[in-house]
């Protein structure tokens, strides 16, 4: 059986449709549905009026879950992610969540609380995260390290090279996961060596994003080489 799911992303976000077509199997169909920015400051979200029109468009795709990859937006208001999820099944007549929202889930669901956070973003945001990881899913954040993207198009420029350097930096034995948010950071090609390597599991913004919908669409078929979130497929 094919399973249709749909995503949302920033109009400048050159990744996830690449990493979810080019490494999901054909039973796993992703539709994309582009957004505009909601002003001009870096990593704002995305404007409302996109987020309802396009998930109303993926609806008539007859996708199963409505996924919103754009962590960033989450972290600034704590009314956004219930706001935007209601917005988006209202639109898309489906369940929808966030991607942050999915990172959290994926922390609980792995049974871990002590975190490390590696990000493109810059310092301001990735300190949002850390609150918002610790204050809405009870983790810790150990260790945080962020590159200083100034905008979605630096974090696609980015090589896996730099979060490679920086969790040899920050890893140390209490750190029970290693975190990665940042949907345009190419990474899904990347965690299970960055899970052999350091021994502990790697969550990212795709990934988790995948394995929540999945959860949503009922798909318990594990998907190997993406990480042991999607391979042992918990929760």
């Amino acid at each position: 059986m094919t399973h249709h799911f749909g995503v949302l992303i920033p109009s400048t976000n050159t990744t996830v449709e690449i990493e979810y077509s080019r490494l999901l199997p054909p039973t796993l169909q992703v539709h994309v549905g582009r957004l505009g920015k909601g002003d001009n400051t870096p990593f704002s979200p995305s404007r409302p009026e996109d987020v309802a029109y396009q998930a109303k468009l993926l609806g008539t795709a007859k996708v199963e879950v409505v996924c919103l990859a754009q962590t960033s937006a989450s972290l600034f208001d704590d009314a956004y992610d219930a706001t935007t999820t209601q917005q988006m099944t209202a639109g898309a007549g489906v369940p929808s969540l966030t991607s942050a929202q999915a990172i959290g889930q994926a922390v609980q669901a792995l049974g871990v609380r002590r975190i490390a956070l590696v990000s493109p973003y810059s310092q301001e945001v990735i300190g949002r995260a850390q609150q918002y990881f610790e204050s809405r899913y009870g983790c810790e954040v150990v260790a945080m390290e962020g590159f200083g993207a100034t905008d979605s198009y630096a974090i696609s420029g980015i090589s896996a090279e730099h979060a490679t350097a920086a969790f040899r930096r920050i890893d140390r034995p209490e750190i029970e996961a290693l975190v990665v948010p940042g949907g345009n950071f190419p990474t899904l090609r990347c965690i299970a060596d960055w899970e052999q390597q350091f021994q502990k599991p790697v969550i990212t913004t795709n990934q988790a994003a995948l394995w929540a919908m999945m959860g949503v669409m009922r798909v318990t078929t594990p998907l190997p080489g993406v990480g042991r979130l999607l391979a042992q497929m918990p929760g």
